[in-house]
């Protein structure tokens, strides 16, 4: 059997990879929050860390021609924070903060004339961030030969949305009324409340772990938001809603020898609740309509203890996309590997994945605001964190 390091080192390496894994998840999925440090040794466990993606999709067509704007997805960072705190034997306290969900498009000429043709605001950039800072919970029992753990916990989530018309640009175009109303768009929701539920069951004399997490979704919605205009300093007022769905994961993990350990996940999110985001401004509606399906994300990996002080992990990961053509939101396929090195006082991880989103399209038929193609593309993840216990 692996030694005792080689065990906790496998039963927590899969944070190495964690993010590289999902960073590209279906719809607008980021960062999930380190809840598994609930499971770590030590009386206070701290771990910090940071994923670096950057998605290359770009479009093929727009408007039926071919388009020459090149990429118009942002890279992002998803930071990770975590303390747990052991109040009792039966007991600990996980705190956390993540970005869950996000989205950031710089879209060309050609995309932004593709939209303009066809009677649609002409945007520039498009992206929303979100935060959570949450807390979660472990009372664990002693049940037969293993531990019984339940988890539960709430969380505060903000919104910032912020879209560019560029409008002004294409005055020519425009009719007078129409001319000069170029501007931003802001939306901020300073903090919605929602809450995470789960049960898992493990035995560590394997490393074996079954954990089903659930957290509820969340509605955001402020009428305190407004539209600035480019040309003068005018603003107007706005207001906004939209939701951000609910999941849920099963987790599974075991030992099968000596110092290898495999694991896999499944996880349903419901992006089918995000509708539309709908806002006025002035008093007049808008939407950005999604009419998104259901997403699905299947993992599975094998992890391996070299050393004492050394492991590594490899996993690939299916997500569905969830796009029905407002939009291109395809599947996308991750290999991602990552280490786990004792180093100093604490643990040094690293991991890296790389994702190919698959070819797709979009129609004005379907709630686009123009036809446009997207060949397969690929995406990069780096992800590193530092843990210390005490």
């Amino acid at each position: 059997m692996a030694t005792k390091f080689m065990k906790r080192t496998l039963l927590c390496l899969l944070g190495a990879t964690a993010f590289a894994g999902v960073a590209n998840a279906g719809g607008f999925s980021r960062g999930e929050a380190d809840t598994d440090i609930l499971y770590e040794d030590g009386t206070v466990v701290i771990r910090t860390g940071a994923t670096w993606v950057s998605p290359q999709r770009e479009f093929e067509t727009t408007g039926g021609v071919a388009n020459d704007d090149g990429v118009f997805s942002d890279n992002y960072w998803i930071p990770s924070v975590a303390m747990k705190v052991k109040l009792h034997d039966r007991l600990a306290c996980a705190f956390t903060y993540t970005q869950p969900f996000g989205a950031d498009s710089n879209y060309g000429p050609d995309a932004q004339v593709a939209a303009l043709l066809n009677g649609n605001n002409p945007y520039g950039y498009k992206g929303f961030d979100s935060n959570e800072y949450a807390a979660t919970c472990d009372v664990n029992f002693e049940a037969g030969r293993g531990v019984l753990h339940v988890l539960g916990g709430g969380f505060i989530q903000d919104f910032s949305y912020t879209a560019h018309n560029v409008s002004n640009d294409y005055n020519a175009l425009l009719p007078p009324a129409a001319q000069n109303m170029g501007g931003t768009l802001q939306l901020d929701d300073s903090g919605s409340y929602g809450y995470r539920l789960g049960a898992a069951y493990e035995i560590k004399e394997y490393a074996l772990r079954v954990q089903l997490m659930y957290r509820s979704q969340i509605d955001h919605e402020t009428d305190s938001g407004s539209y600035d205009l480019d040309i003068a300093p005018i603003s107007r007022i706005a207001s906004g809603y939209g939701s951000l769905p609910q999941s849920l994961k099963l987790s599974v993990q075991s030992g099968v020898a000596p110092g290898w350990l495999v694991y896999g996940s499944v996880k349903w999110t419901d992006w089918s609740v995000l509708k539309a985001l709908n806002y006025t401004v002035a008093g007049t509606p808008y939407e950005d309509i999604y009419n998104w399906q259901d997403g699905w994300t299947i993992q599975a990996g094998v992890a391996h203890a070299f050393t004492e002080k050394v492991a590594g992990t490899i996993n690939l990961t299916w997500d569905k996309g969830v796009g029905t053509g407002a939009d291109i939101m395809t599947d996308t396929w991750t290999l991602a590997a990552g280490t786990a090195i004792k180093a100093g006082p604490g643990e040094l991880r690293f991991g890296a994945g790389i994702s190919y989103m698959t070819a797709g399209s979009q129609s004005l038929a379907k709630g686009a605001t123009y036809n446009a193609t997207a060949d397969g593309d690929w995406a990069y993840a780096v992800s590193g964190s530092y843990r210390i216990s005490f």
